[in-house]
Formats: C-alpha cells, structure tokens, sequence
C-alpha cells in the first residue's frame, strides 16, 4: 500500500514540478529545454530527488543545475500551493544523463556494425 502511494505522488510531484519549472522559474541561466524525467521521495515524504535532463552544453547544464537548486525554495512553494500534503518535501535537482548514454551506446554499436560490415563483407 505505501509503495503504490509513493509512485503515485513521485508522478504527481513529477508532473508539478515540470510546470512549475517550465512556466514559473525566470532565471537567465536556465537552458531553453529542461525536462522533469523522475521523482524519487523518501518514505517519509520530507525530502526528493528530482531528476531533469538538459538539452545544451555541459556549462548550460551547469548553470541550469545552479539555477534550480537557487530556486529550489520558489519551486517548492509554488508547487506546495497545487499539491496538498502535510509536508511538502525539500527538493534536490540532479542531472539525469540516461539520454546522453544512450546516444553513447547506439554510436558505440553503429560503429561496431560498419567495421563488422567492412570485415565480412556481405556476399
């Protein structure tokens, strides 16, 4: 039972969040394309990581990363103000690279399939 309740406000605060993010924080070092992937709260629902992938390079990223973390009080009072909960978890922002990853891995393997092809040419 208290699982199904922590994915269902992870998704909650997850979808809260990214609105807020993307329609209230005015910061100038905020990347153009921010996006919320994940929200991990603590089973005692006073602390949550939330993930966001950023679109630019590694110093937009930085200053994006900065930028929420200093706005991490605004986000959470204006998120607060459209979930109701006793207590409204303090945020922790972290870079999510899983699409940086992957586009790693997909490059590695095309590259392994154009030397397998040049070895083995097809007959």
């Amino acid at each position: 039972m208290e699982r199904k309740r922590i994915k269902r406000l992870n998704s909650l605060l997850k979808e809260v969040l990214a609105e807020v993010i993307i329609s209230e924080v005015k910061d100038p070092r905020m990347a153009p394309l921010v996006t919320v992937t994940n929200v991990e709260i603590t089973n005692d629902l006073h602390h949550a990581k939330v993930y966001v992938s950023i679109i630019g390079t590694d110093k937009q990223r930085r200053e994006t990363l900065e930028a929420l973390e200093s706005a991490a009080g605004f986000i959470s009072v204006s998120a607060s103000k459209k979930v109701v909960m006793r207590y409204f978890p303090s945020l922790t922002f972290k870079l999510d690279t899983t699409a940086d990853d992957q586009m790693k891995i997909d490059a590695l393997l095309e590259k392994i399939h154009r030397e397998e092809n040049q070895r083995n040419p097809q007959e």
